[in-house]
């Protein structure tokens, strides 16, 4: 099976990237039940296995399973395996709870599509389109499928850029009290945090920025105050996100965005800009034959007539927001343009911050395992000069995603990454401080549930994996 994951993720052995069928040492609890032994266990003609008691009677048994929660808090290999994936977070599913939703009126779930910027830039450029058409038109496809909802993940990257702005300017505070306060490591690449997990644990993990990436920062909109807004509980939700990158299902997968008291998850389904190009081919619908549809908003009283970006990378911009914050806020710089100073590759760039010869700031982009490696060894022998890292486990970032739309025949990778920048590019983009409705949320919103609250919606905690001592991970 061919992977689609960061390279991050199929890092240590060749044989790393395994299915749990083939060699899953994740140890599985087996109930036993007291009483009288069973008699035998006979398989039947479908292949299933039952239990066959003393007395003739027999019970079908269950198959022992390993989750995707299992596979994240077991350090047996690096990645989860794809196909427990797609059976859990494909395209499939989202027709599945499509179909029921049309063959039930009792059990309807309330279906919201929630959409990256960096997949609607794929989209775009592979039919052609601009980036906002593109999106209008990804409206209409999702609502004539029986979508309620169609929502821009622009709108959450507000409130992941506004917090890790707040959450940098702390850091950076505090830094002379609390060695681990600097670096501060972006937070919205999966494949990089899943990484740090279960590699470096505790050397790396109070580096890492504890504010949610957009898609979570929107599972917590969505299922918060989205579902208290048309009076839903969050389990009459089911919310889909369309991302650049396989890694986003292992993300949505942490017990971390699981509400416990709702018994739902925040995101309950991701599928790839890829995957919903396949959604189009098997309905047989282009999106250059699609009327485009009028944008929806998590606000009933306001109506979007336009999709917005922000500055900086394809990958949210995080290093130009917090570098422009962080200037000005700390040192009472304001910085219009940023200069990009390229080390040793075109995926590790530097931006610093001088005044009368001194060093203010020095931010880098780090994109891509091997420049990874070599930050983490810098911070593990206390070298890094850096006071922010955006890291991403791709190289080029999140536009170049390993769930993003493949090049056609006679079209390389090189010019559609181009194509697709471009298009990613052209949006408007507004300042975070100034989105009105985001402000407006902050008040009205998380102001009413309380700083302990507003804060677990807003940020995430990480959680070092333990390596496994269990005999069945040794190569023999």
């Amino acid at each position: 099976m061919a992977s689609h994951f960061s390279g991050v993720l199929q890092l240590t052995d060749l044989d790393d990237f395994i299915t749990p069928s083939q060699e899953c040492v994740k140890p599985v609890k087996v109930e036993k039940k007291h009483g009288k032994s069973v008699a035998k266990i006979q398989i039947e003609d479908d292949g299933s296995y039952v239990q066959v008691n003393q007395d003739g009677g027999k019970k079908k048994l269950e198959k022992a399973k390993i989750s995707l929660n299992d596979c994240l808090a077991c350090s047996g290999c690096i990645t989860s395996a794809e196909s427990v994936l797609i059976t859990q977070q494909s395209h499939e599913e989202l027709f599945k709870v499509l179909q029921k939703n049309k063959a039930s009126t009792t059990e309807q779930k309330v279906v919201v599509v929630s959409v990256s910027p960096q997949s609607r830039a794929s989209l775009a450029a592979h039919y052609g389109l601009s980036s906002s058409e593109a999106g209008r038109r990804l409206t209409s496809f999702f609502k004539g499928l029986g979508v309620h909802h169609v929502f821009d993940t622009s709108f959450s990257r507000t409130f992941s850029l506004l917090e890790s702005q707040r959450e940098f300017v702390k850091r950076f505070q505090r830094k002379d009290q609390d060695n681990k306060a600097l670096p501060m490591l972006t937070s919205a690449c999966p494949g990089w945090i899943c990484y740090a997990e279960k590699t470096h644990g505790e050397l790396i993990l109070p580096y890492i920025s504890t504010t949610r990436s957009p898609q979570q920062m929107m599972g917590s909109l969505v299922k918060g105050f989205f579902a208290e807004q048309q009076g839903l509980h969050p389990q009459q939700i089911y919310h889909v996100a369309v991302m650049p990158c396989f890694d986003k299902k292992l993300e949505a997968s942490r017990s971390d965005f699981y509400l416990n008291k709702a018994e739902t998850r925040e995101v309950d389904c991701v599928i790839t800009s890829g995957e919903v190009q396949k959604m189009l081919e098997e309905q047989n619908v282009s999106l250059n034959h699609l009327e485009p549809a009028a944008l929806d908003t998590l606000f009933s009283n306001v109506c979007g007539d336009e999709f917005l970006s922000h500055a900086g990378s394809g990958s949210g911009g995080y290093l130009h927001h917090v570098f422009t914050y962080a200037a000005k806020q700390l040192f009472g710089e304001e910085v219009k343009d940023l200069t990009y100073k390229t080390m040793r590759n075109k995926d590790f760039q530097e931006v610093t911050l001088e005044k009368d010869g001194v060093v203010l700031l020095c931010f880098a982009s780090t994109y891509g395992f091997r420049n990874i490696q070599n930050l983490v060894q810098k911070l593990k022998r206390g070298k890094s000069p850096y006071h922010f890292v955006e890291v991403m486990a791709c190289p080029s970032g999140c536009l170049n995603g390993g769930g993003q739309v493949k090049p056609e025949a006679g079209h390389n990778q090189k010019e559609l990454l181009q194509k697709v920048e471009e298009l990613y590019k052209e949006e408007r983009s507004p300042l975070p401080e100034d989105n009105l409705q985001v402000a407006e949320l902050y008040q009205s919103w998380l102001h009413s549930v309380g700083e302990e609250r507003a804060k677990e919606l807003l940020h995430t905690k990480y959680h070092a994996v333990e390596k496994m001592t269990n005999g069945l991970t040794m190569k023999w």
